[in-house]
């Protein structure tokens, strides 16, 4: 008995450890890390308008830190690919006429893989033949501001849109100059300064909102990814978890609030963060399960690690790597 105590402490400890290692070389792969090699690729299915006339899809490779790796620019129901992508998390945005119209994560951390598939599909219009809108705010989290900072604000998210990120930053210092308690208008500067990779000018402008709004769900999630930028990870815990606190159902706070854990040797606490986001949102987080996948292979727990591959190619039964991952899992999977 002790000796299986024993060697489940040590197990345990290789889990931390490796997880740690791990994170600090894919946290953000511009800071080093293994270099190129991976492929992101997949279709793009526009669906709700099959007579519609073809359009142009934006869609930009972020990695973790927000930091634009690489665009592509495809027609409707068309194929974009990304090519020579390092080791590390990323995110793909996919814009419309400069709207926003869906993300997904990709994990292209195992080494078991180096191709990766990722089809995206989305609606364009609503029942009303209405262009999607986002999810409006609860009337706690709305700013009443003056008809002229009204007008600028539309103006700045105008800029945003068309990427114009000095136009739009330029347009909300002027408002915030103005009315110093526009907690929105403090977040969204934040936002345009965190896709610059103006970390620092971010922190400051979270803060702010924080001040004036301590519960605003926004600016408490992206300060988070500020500090995690920073490799400001003890902070990065702590505004995160008041990210979920706020917001439990919240799978993208999960997700990197279990990041900033692995990345201050707290694997075991990482690990549970991880799983949660995975159980909110199962398919948009698929990925997340290579992340385990990984760290249970490197601390020796392969059955646990077979688990997670499994679970992954039921959400992406079409995943191009399919026959390496199904030879792991029939080499290690517990019987």
């Amino acid at each position: 008995m002790a000796s299986s105590v024993m060697r489940l402490t040590i197990a345990i400890a290789i889990l931390i450890a490796s997880a740690f290692s791990l994170a600090a070389q894919i946290r953000d792969p511009t800071l080093g890390g293994r270099g190129g090699g991976h492929s992101v690729y997949g279709d793009l299915k526009v669906e709700g308008d099959d007579n519609a006339k073809p359009i142009k899809i934006d869609l930009t490779l972020y990695t973790e830190s927000r930091t634009i790796f690489a665009r592509d620019t495809v027609s409707s129901n068309g194929r974009y690919r990304f090519n020579n992508v390092p080791t590390g998390i990323y995110e793909i945005v996919v814009e419309v006429e400069g709207q926003e119209i869906t993300r997904q994560r990709v994990d292209l951390t195992s080494p078991l893989i180096s191709d990766v598939r990722q089809d995206l599909s989305f609606q364009l219009r609503g029942a009303s033949g209405e262009r999607a809108k986002p999810g409006t705010l609860s009337a706690a989290d709305q700013y009443s501001r003056s008809l002229a900072n009204a007008a600028a604000f539309r103006k700045a998210a105008e800029a945003m849109d068309s990427k114009h990120y000095d136009q739009a930053a330029e347009i909300l210092k002027t408002i915030v100059a103005s009315d110093p308690k526009d907690f929105q208008a403090w977040t969204e500067l934040g936002n345009v300064h965190l896709l610059q990779s103006k970390n620092a000018d971010a922190e400051n402008e979270f803060f702010r909102a924080i001040d004036l709004h301590a519960n605003f769900f926004p600016a408490v999630l992206n300060l988070g990814r500020a500090e995690i930028a920073q490799q400001k990870y003890d902070i990065a815990i702590d505004i995160l978890d008041r990210a979920v606190k706020l917001r439990p159902d919240s799978a993208d706070a999960n997700y990197l609030l279990g990041e900033a854990y692995l990345q201050t040797k707290k694997g075991s606490l990482a690990v549970s963060y991880l799983n949660e986001a995975l159980r909110l949102d199962p398919k948009n987080m698929a990925e997340v399960h290579l992340r385990l996948a990984l760290l249970y292979d490197r601390a020796g727990a392969k059955d646990k690690a077979a688990a997670e591959y499994e679970a992954f190619l039921k959400q992406r039964p079409g995943y191009t790597d399919r026959k390496k991952l199904e030879d792991y899992i029939s080499a290690n999977k517990k019987q």
